[in-house]
């Protein structure tokens, strides 16, 4: 795959928040076991206002939440209560079912602030699609962050640049948070089938090509060289397309509707039904929250 030019489009989530979304897209359904890709703000709040997305749920997958400003207090069904900071990590498997909210923490909400960073979705291997749900949060100061060249690596999951990232990924995954000050520059290696470089913020080029603020390129199967064109927030994400099978081939497609993945259509109908009625049993409730997000 690659190279390939994403352009994000524009998602209003309600109260204020919009986020830039670049995967799936018609050119690329998925980069590695990523199917899902989100950049949430920067969204500013005055004093009062945040973010409020109320109870919902998944299967088949498990979300990544890593921030650059602002913080998020996640609540989900396992009773997990956690708020995430930047440079922090939220790994929440979904597997056969989880319900969680996400808010702005009350201190935050009063005083105002800004909120920016990444939400993804890693599909789950057919192994482990009907897992049991979990939730883990791993600080700043548990991933690696390497520094080269004026460039600053943070491995967020899976392995990269000669280091791995304690999240527990369910197969081979690339996910760094690169800060890249003015002029800066480093090679990224082809360590992985499929990779993409996504900019947050600023200006990079690859191999000379410049990528831009809100633009997603699928980079060939070759070294590349970034340069920053101005001080510049990037990720780096992919890894191995799940459940590869003769000639490298996925063995079973997923299909996504709504906050579903699977590699059956059934099985999200089932999940629709059931989060349609609130089966308890399907979906059990967060507790502490009352209010919850129908089925469009």
């Amino acid at each position: 795959m690659g190279p390939i030019r994403l352009q994000s489009h524009l998602k209003s989530l309600g109260d204020g928040l919009t986020v830039r979304r670049l995967l799936p897209a018609a050119e690329a359904r998925a980069v590695g076991p990523f199917v899902f890709f989100d950049h949430i703000g920067p969204a500013d709040f005055g004093p009062g206002q945040g973010m409020d997305v109320r109870p919902h749920p998944h299967i088949g997958l498990a979300t990544v939440t890593y921030l650059f400003e602002g913080a998020i207090l996640h609540r989900d069904s396992l009773g997990s209560v956690r708020e995430i900071l930047p440079g922090e990590v939220n790994w929440m498997v979904a597997g056969r079912g989880i319900v969680h909210s996400e808010r702005t923490p009350a201190e935050l909400r009063a005083a105002g602030h800004r909120l920016h960073g990444i939400q993804t979705w890693v599909a789950l291997p057919l192994a482990e699609e009907e897992a049991a749900p979990s939730f883990l949060h791993v600080g700043a100061d548990e991933l690696p962050l390497i520094e080269a060249h004026g460039v600053q690596l943070r491995v967020i999951a899976g392995e990269a640049f000669g280091r791995r990232s304690p999240v527990p990924v369910p197969g081979p995954t690339l996910y760094v948070a690169v800060e890249m000050p003015f002029g800066s520059s480093i090679e990224v290696p082809p360590d992985h089938p499929e990779q993409a470089l996504y900019v947050a913020s600023g200006s990079v080029s690859v191999d000379g090509e410049p990528v831009d603020t809100g633009e997603m390129l699928v980079l060939p199967a070759r070294p590349v060289r970034l340069r920053a064109l101005e001080r510049a927030q990037a990720v780096l994400v992919g890894g191995e397309p799940l459940d590869l099978g003769a000639e490298n081939t996925p063995q079973q497609p997923r299909h996504m509707r709504w906050n579903f993945v699977s590699s059956r259509q059934a099985r999200i109908d089932e999940a629709v039904a059931a989060w349609s009625r609130q089966d308890a049993a399907a979906f059990p409730p967060v507790p502490g929250e009352t209010g919850f997000i129908p089925y469009p």
